[in-house]
């Protein structure tokens, strides 16, 4: 039997990078060089895809108005969010949600147009697609903790406005705007813990066995 296992090094590594992975708001500036920017969406490329679709599209946005257009509508929806959460809005408006301006490179990972012909593994689940972008979305955020870059996935806009801004065509829909660059330190833990938002569970309180709420 051949072993397909990783020596100890390599495993470590893998893993270290899904641990230290975080959702970054922070950034120093500075440049991603065209080779490593091209390295992790290589990464991002090798994600797996229902069907073989390969939905993911990635916009660039190297202009530095329309960086600020898309600034611009988060902050919109950052608003509206916080009138949404009632109480809570007060500590809302406190959390940095996004790091546009700050940071060295702004992605926008998209849905392309026309994936209705696409049935191999969508005709009950539709929504494959967004997670087949998703695995895209992760492996280039693990690729780039590896490389030692921060990212932050933004989702805070409305996907209409920010297609008609990015001249998106008909059908087609972005799913996360990705803050990609050099920090100071990555956060030892998650933002939202570190400032009090919110508490993870244990992995123990998810995993069923058999029946849901049954716990392994």
């Amino acid at each position: 039997m051949t072993d397909h296992t990783f020596t100890d090094p390599e495993r470590a590594a893998v893993y270290r990078a899904i641990a230290e992975r975080r959702d970054m708001r922070h950034f120093c500036g500075g440049t991603v060089a065209p080779q490593l920017l091209a390295r992790l969406l290589e990464a991002a490329h090798h994600a797996p895809s229902v069907g073989l679709m390969q939905p993911w599209r990635f916009l660039r946005i190297t202009d530095k108005a329309l960086r600020a257009q898309i600034q611009a509508q988060v902050e919109e929806e950052r608003i509206r969010t916080a009138e949404a959460l009632g109480e809570r809005s007060d500590d809302f408006m406190k959390l940095k949600v996004e790091g546009i301006s700050d940071c060295a490179e702004v992605l926008v990972a998209a849905l392309m147009d026309d994936r209705d012909k696409h049935i191999f593994g969508r005709r009950t689940l539709p929504e494959m697609d967004m997670a087949s972008l998703s695995c895209a979305i992760q492996n280039l955020w693990l690729a780039a903790r590896a490389e030692g870059l921060g990212m932050g996935w933004v989702s805070l806009f409305d996907p209409q406005a920010l297609a008609d801004l990015l001249k998106m065509p008909t059908g087609s829909k972005p799913l996360a705007i990705l803050c990609l660059g050099p920090v100071k330190e990555f956060y030892p833990a998650p933002m939202l813990v570190m400032e009090g938002w919110a508490q993870p569970r244990g992995l123990q309180e998810l995993v069923y066995e058999n029946t849901w709420g049954v716990i392994a």
